[in-house]
């Protein structure tokens, strides 16, 4: 059995759907979260779960034998920066602490492509340094700390550690009013009939919809052997704001949408992730381009909230 924590957010959701495709026995933890997704499959078991209670975690495993964890689970920083750290390193270390006591055979732990965030690459791949740069927020800055940690606290150990490099998801369950991506925003104004901000047509970069992110870890977690420790997740296609206007035309033809020549900051390109590591070692493909991902977030948001 495999154990998603966070199992009921914007990318654990995805994810325990498609491990429960490729025929995996899921569990799924959730700490404030409640509602069950429309999209999760019954088999799916829901437990509730505060990743920082020690005692908790181990409570379940003796319910289940989970053979695998991905670490998905998070908070959200407020204006105590200490106290996210301390909450969220901790929740990490008592996952850490679960995997070697169940002896599972793969760990692996949301990462962010903000690690990359300084390179003067425009495509970023695993096999570049990471900058020290100052991180801009503090999600951030403790998704960088992970990697160490995690492939440091379980090497000789004999499990694995995989370190996920997410880049710029988005899709159901996302916050409409999230500021961390500016899609579901811009989504969000369409849909409530009003006309958004402008966008520079040339502006952009990564793109990743949800459900192929779920899938790109479940291939990760299930192979039967991996060369690497740390993987890009995403659909390794940069997108402009262009090719966003002209998906949100294709899905809603009457939006009022503006759009302004160029981009922003000046003439170059936005970067995005390569994610060759990934399709090698697991034959991963994404299954939505922009367009498609449009159309099923409007459809999505038709019945939802969020």
């Amino acid at each position: 059995m495999i154990l998603v924590t966070g199992g009921l957010g914007m990318i654990g959701a995805q994810t325990a759907r498609a491990l429960t495709d490729l025929g995996q026995t899921v569990v799924a933890t959730a700490h404030r979260r409640t509602e069950r997704p429309s999209f999760l499959p019954h088999d799916v078991i829901v437990e509730q779960l505060d990743v920082t209670d020690a005692a908790a975690v181990s409570a379940l495993g003796d319910r289940y034998r989970i053979t695998d964890i991905i670490h998905l689970a998070g908070s959200i920083p407020g204006e105590d920066r200490v106290a996210y750290f301390r909450a969220d390193t901790a929740g990490l270390l008592t996952m850490l602490d679960a995997a070697l006591s169940w002896r599972v055979r793969r760990f692996a732990v949301a990462g962010s492509l903000g690690s990359y965030l300084g390179s003067s690459e425009i495509t970023w791949h695993e096999g570049l340094p990471l900058p020290a740069v100052a991180a801009p927020h503090p999600i951030i800055a403790f998704k960088k700390a992970v990697e160490p940690l995690t492939t440091n606290a379980l090497r000789d150990t004999g499990i694995q550690a995989l370190v996920l490099r997410i880049g710029s998801t988005w899709g159901p369950l996302m916050d409409p009013a999230t500021p961390f991506n500016a899609v579901p925003p811009y989504l969000s104004s369409v849909l409530r009939g009003e006309r958004p901000s402008a966008l520079h047509a040339h502006d952009g970069g990564d793109f990743c919809y949800a459900p192929d992110a779920g899938r790109a870890i479940a291939l990760l977690v299930t192979a039967d052997a991996l060369g690497h420790d740390v993987y890009n997740i995403s659909s390794g296609q940069p997108f402009t704001n262009g090719q966003l206007i002209d998906a949100v035309r294709a899905a809603i033809p009457d939006a009022q949408l503006d759009v302004l020549d160029g981009r922003s900051g000046g003439p170059g390109r936005d970067p995005h992730l390569d994610i060759s590591r990934l399709t090698t070692d697991t034959g991963f493909a994404p299954a939505f381009d922009l367009t498609a991902a449009v159309a099923d977030y409007v459809t999505w948001r038709a019945y939802h909230a969020r």
